[in-house]
């Protein structure tokens, strides 16, 4: 059988979650691992889960849809400012665009397709940063501390 890394999570300081602290999913042990940080950290003042959308064009079809970024945060910072920060959690080798490959594999489509998938989704959360002077960072296991 195998192992789920999905679930509910129960935070410990509900205060902080901004949304439903009993409607809080997780993907992967890796945001599970977000949401613990986030939660007990007391540098974190505030976070949601998938609490903000951000519409995008699909770069295949042209169609508009909704990108859900995996966390926002609000961060204390040394002089007592308040950083917002949007969080996308994945794998280090889905945010690098794929190597040209001669074959054309349906691996290599999907990663093609995955990869022009996320950079609408990232380049639509820049903007969105942007405008209201919060940053957009992509979270791995390289700068998480999962490897």
């Amino acid at each position: 059988m195998r192992k789920t890394n999905k679930g509910k999570y129960k935070p410990t300081n509900p205060k902080k979650y901004v949304g439903d602290p009993n409607g809080i999913v997780y993907r992967s042990s890796w945001e599970r691992r977000c949401m613990d940080y986030f939660d007990k950290s007391s540098t974190i003042i505030k976070w949601a889960s998938e609490e903000v959308i951000i519409p995008y064009r699909c770069p295949f079809t042209g169609k508009r849809r909704r990108y859900f970024p995996d966390f926002v945060i609000e961060v204390m910072q040394p002089d007592k400012s308040i950083k917002t920060i949007l969080i996308e959690v994945k794998p280090y080798k889905q945010t690098i665009a794929p190597k040209v490959q001669k074959r054309k594999t349906k691996r290599y489509i999907q990663e093609v397709f995955d990869w022009g998938t996320n950079s609408n989704k990232w380049e639509a959360a820049e903007k969105y940063c942007l405008k209201r002077g919060w940053e957009f960072q992509k979270w791995t296991e390289r700068n998480m501390g999962f490897t």
